[in-house]
């Protein structure tokens, strides 16, 4: 781990270099020096450094959401592009310095360097030291948290004390080796880290600079982490924390259907704001708006909504031969997914909860909230009804489907609806043969990197 963790400080510190202005605490330090913040200002830049805005791309690539042709698939330049595709044994091929992983430790060192950093400062105390200090345990906790959704099982109560979680980094020292620790002991400081942010954080929602967080964003995050660990009165809870304080939602009616870029990175119903990136030299451009002609999204989903549904037209463009791909998403022009938090998740996630304590009325009062702002309004709105829980539950998940494709929301869903007993079979044809992914497979657990592996000696996840 040592090696690993120099190696993420030197990536840290070249990114760093590349986007520091001139003036930067960066400039008044010998390149070969550790690199030291002290004061308050050096601190926010670190946090406001763009590797922030990225989280991993590989639940979407592996995800249900599209589907390419065989001479597409030949032609990706990218081994785990296409290995991920059809959820090969081996995803990566040879390919070193995958992001998906490392991003998130370079994320962790520097949330790491502020946290303590600023417990040796004298201005720890203040407004703003505070400010800062919520900042960093909520982006250490963001980024912890898509490692462990992505290369971690599904959460089990039963066996979450024995299942590998990931290392966890609580300094920025390069010497410690740190081996995997349980999926419950990540969960816990995940979670440690998100409640330890909430009264640091402003109650209100930026209005403009989404990349830095508020309270509704760690509730909206810890809303999304209980969720997947199928704790559901706790989600319940926080989803109703965070849409207390902001709970606004746009008006499909006023959004282009044309444009390419629909919405802006300061839409309203957004949160906090991140994408699913890849390494440009391993540019998954399957997943790509800028070039995603090749990636079709599958009938199975566009048919999915109604004639009368804005989102089929706000979120996809329709091709002459009736084909569909995907346009830009909530980050606004940027190509990659959208993999932040906003607020129709969180009514989602509301909805699902009420629904699975058997509050049908409850459920689709919030669930109709949300749709009657995505149909078109040259005729009265038809809310959803139904009679029982499950038939209540089961349109909510089919919104929940609809509504959130492509944020790479997809992968840790089937993860966790698996594991209710959905039964969720996927299934891919190339060149004439069928590629498939039975429920709860070993594959929907991604491999760490070889890499990693050979220098840090943890333990690989079993395919």
């Amino acid at each position: 781990m040592k090696r690993h963790l120099l190696n993420n400080y030197w990536i840290g510190i070249l990114l760093l270099l590349a986007a520091c202005d001139k003036d930067s605490f960066l400039d008044k330090k010998s390149s070969t020096a550790i690199v030291s913040p002290t004061r308050l200002t050096d601190f926010q830049q670190l946090l406001d450094n763009t590797i922030f805005n990225y989280t991993a791309a590989l639940p979407q690539l592996a995800a249900d959401e599209y589907e390419v042709s065989y001479a597409s698939w030949q032609a990706s330049a990218s081994v785990t592009q296409r290995n991920s595709y059809i959820w090969a044994k081996d995803i990566y091929g040879g390919e070193k310095n995958v992001r998906d992983w490392n991003v998130a430790f370079t994320q962790i060192f520097y949330t790491n360097a502020v946290l303590e950093g600023l417990a040796s400062s004298e201005s720890a105390g203040t407004p703003t030291g505070q400010f800062i200090k919520g900042q960093a345990l909520f982006k250490r906790a963001y980024a912890c948290y898509d490692l462990v959704r992505n290369f971690c099982k599904a959460y089990d109560e039963a066996t979450a004390a024995t299942d590998a979680g990931i290392p966890i980094r609580l300094n920025a020292g390069v010497d410690e080796i740190a081996q995997r620790a349980s999926l419950k002991r990540s969960m816990d400081q995940i979670l440690t880290d998100l409640r330890s942010a909430v009264p640091l954080l402003p109650a209100a929602r930026p209005s403009t600079d989404l990349f830095r967080p508020s309270k509704p964003a760690v509730y909206a995050l810890i809303a999304r982490v209980y969720l997947d660990m199928r704790h559901y009165t706790e989600a319940e809870a926080y989803a109703d924390s965070c849409l207390a304080l902001y709970s606004r939602l746009i008006d499909y009616n006023s959004v282009s259907t044309s444009s390419a870029t629909p919405f802006s990175t300061t839409n309203d119903e957004l949160i906090y704001n991140t994408c699913g990136f890849a390494n440009a030299t391993q540019a998954y451009t399957f997943i790509q708006a800028s070039t995603s002609s090749a990636a079709k999204v599958p009938v199975a989903l566009t048919g999915l909504y109604a004639a009368s549904d804005l989102r089929l037209k706000v979120f996809y463009a329709r091709a002459a031969d009736g084909s569909y791909t995907r346009k830009r998403g909530y980050y606004g022009s940027g190509n990659y997914p959208f993999t932040g938090l906003a607020t129709d998740e969180v009514y989602l996630v509301k909805a699902e909860c009420l629904a699975r304590r058997g509050e049908t009325a409850a459920s689709l009062l919030v669930l109709n909230a949300l749709l009657q702002k995505r149909f078109v309004n040259t005729a009265a709105y038809v809310p959803v009804t139904a009679a029982t829980p499950q038939e209540t539950l089961d349109k909510v998940l089919l919104e929940r489907r609809k509504e959130l494709s492509w944020r790479c929301l997809r992968w840790p869903d089937l993860k966790r609806l698996n594991k209710e007993g959905a039964g969720i079979v996927l299934s891919r044809q190339l060149n004439g043969e069928t590629y498939t992914l039975e429920p709860n497979s070993p594959r929907y657990v991604l491999p760490i990197p070889d890499d990693e592996i050979a220098l840090s000696g943890i333990t690989q996840n079993e395919r």
